[in-house]
């Protein structure tokens, strides 16, 4: 597992944990029932704040990717179809966002968009 910590970006560093982690899972670099660190040696290792690391792992814990285990730690929650594709969608819509905004700036149609985007299906097959 590696989180990096941009101390530069906008994102609270809780947010950035979220992200990092929940991309491991959904990409299977972290496996389902696999042991995470401690809160503490968490933020031990980032140099970061026990709360900031608990806000996060209770964000994950919320969000259905983890489970905690009271004293024995937290794990890799079971993948969760629903929670898997709630996710990616998430993730579509903000990319969305940002090619929307960027077509605006570049004065692109919806149909120009679309194009783009029959090109790149069209370069996979």
């Amino acid at each position: 597992m590696t989180i990096f910590i941009d101390n530069k970006s906008g994102a609270p560093i809780y947010e950035q944990i979220c992200e990092q982690l929940k991309s491991q899972i959904m990409s299977g670099v972290l496996g389902e029932d696999e042991p995470l660190p401690s809160i503490r040696d968490l933020a031990k290792d980032l140099r970061i704040s026990v709360i900031t690391t608990k806000r996060a792992y209770d964000e994950l814990v919320r969000d259905g990717f983890i489970y905690t285990v009271a004293g024995k730690g937290s794990f890799v929650a079971p993948k969760n179809l629903k929670l898997v594709r709630e996710e990616h969608l998430r993730q579509i819509e903000a990319h969305l966002a940002e090619v929307a905004r960027l077509a605006r700036l570049c004065e692109l149609t919806r149909r120009d968009i679309l194009d783009m985007l029959d090109i790149l299906e069209e370069d996979k097959t």
